[in-house]
């Protein structure tokens, strides 16, 4: 009886005694070979786990190609090398995978969550979103994170047997809820409906640590990046950063020993060290509330009633600090608002256009709106609108007006 227990060491490692480069997903992570299945039944694929397949279909799918250029904080034509949709998905997936790997989770499922975490995101970023929620509001309003589950169970339609892309019941509920539990009358919940008629998400509960991971992981990358944006384009420099928490003393650090404090290597040694920090906080704090838990499989995660993966209190209140630095500093500064303004009023003018006038949408999307109710109509204008690009949207707006502003 004795000899069948487990080592001290191995019952009480969440992670901490992995080697370098080790993989070794523990009984709370979630498990491909135990998921609860796909809305529309498939067999299985000989090669890939049910989340190595989700994960290469989110990859594969148009939304995702999309990404390339939609706005994350500046226009992809105001300069090569700042953030788009697509490179921040990369990134938080990046991220994600490390984190997940450290504390011995499923690393494919906190990818493919990643990844796919903002395929519902409008051209022109959280500016769009705005224009698109505004003219939505008498038909129910639009939110980004609702939209992505649009996508990935109707929207995309590349497959003969079914709309959506058929991911595992496990992605879906990391999409739903990666922020926490979903207010049941929420957007999100309503798209949810027919998931939940399928296989309950339990929307009050927690998600799956992954899932946690990929949210924590686009915090950590959107924080990071923002700063690199920032002080690239000139809107912030190492002085402004001076006495912002996280950000300012690693930037002190970095200016003490470069040649050249503001060049492109300073910069980025600045993102690099923010992410470290910031990815160690988690892994730190997230052992400490997993071994306080002692899960032992990914439901006790969902049960614990708070989250698990998680920044610590100090760092918490670091990284809110540094959020309302950089919405004063980088996303209300006047050149991007000025540029943002522009792009709300074209986004107002392709909905209230595409709503009103079913010609001036493409013949497949006309053909969409038979048969439709006037919400419902507008839904679909919505779905037309919030897939496009920023170019594609820029192009349809003098396609169908006799003005357009250049953004920039």
């Amino acid at each position: 009886m004795v000899a069948s227990l487990k080592p001290v060491a191995e019952t009480l490692d969440y992670g901490q005694n992995l080697k370098p480069g080790e993989r070794a997903p523990a009984p709370y992570a979630a498990s491909g070979a135990a998921s609860r299945g796909r809305y529309h039944a498939e067999s299985e694929c000989g090669a890939r786990s049910p989340f190595q397949r989700d994960r290469d279909r989110v990859l594969h799918s148009t939304a995702f190609r999309r990404l390339t250029y939609k706005t994350q904080v500046f226009l992809p034509h105001e300069g090569d090398h700042f953030r788009t949709r697509l490179t921040h998905s990369l990134e938080v997936a990046q991220i994600a995978r490390t984190i997940a790997r450290q504390l011995r989770l499923d690393e494919d499922l906190a990818e493919t969550i990643a990844l796919a975490h903002d395929l519902g995101h409008s051209p022109f970023g959280h500016a769009g979103e705005r224009a698109i929620d505004t003219q939505m509001h008498p038909f129910g309003g639009f939110d980004h994170n609702a939209q992505s589950l649009r996508v990935v169970t109707t929207l995309e339609r590349k497959y003969l047997a079914f709309d959506g892309l058929n991911l595992t019941w496990e992605t879906l509920e990391g999409l739903a809820k990666h922020n926490g539990p979903v207010p049941a009358n929420s957007p999100v919940a309503k798209v949810a409906r027919h998931i939940e008629a399928w296989c309950p998400l339990k929307l009050d509960q927690w998600p799956s640590a992954e899932a946690q991971v990929a949210s924590l992981a686009d915090d950590i990358a959107y924080l990071s990046h923002d700063v690199d944006d920032g002080l690239r384009a000139g809107l912030i420099t190492f002085e402004k950063l001076d006495g912002v928490p996280l950000a300012g003393p690693i930037a002190n650090e970095v200016r003490a020993v470069a040649r050249d404090a503001e060049s492109g290597r300073a910069i980025y040694e600045v993102t690099r060290r923010m992410i470290t920090a910031m990815v160690s906080d988690v892994v730190t704090e997230s052992r400490r509330r997993l071994a306080k838990l002692t899960p032992g499989s990914p439901d006790d995660i969902r049960a614990a009633g708070h989250a698990v993966i998680a920044f610590s209190d100090a760092m918490t209140l670091d990284l809110a600090h540094l959020k309302t630095f950089l919405f004063g500093a980088v996303y209300h500064h006047r050149r991007v608002l000025d540029v943002m303004e522009k792009a709300e009023n074209v986004v107002r003018d392709l909905f209230q256009k595409y709503n009103s006038d079913a010609a001036s949408l493409p013949a497949g999307w006309r053909e969409a709106l038979r048969g439709l109710d006037e919400r419902h109509r507008a839904r679909v204008a919505c779905d037309f609108l919030a897939g496009q690009t920023d170019r594609y949207a820029l192009a349809e707006h003098r396609r169908l007006f006799d003005a357009t502003p250049e953004l920039g």
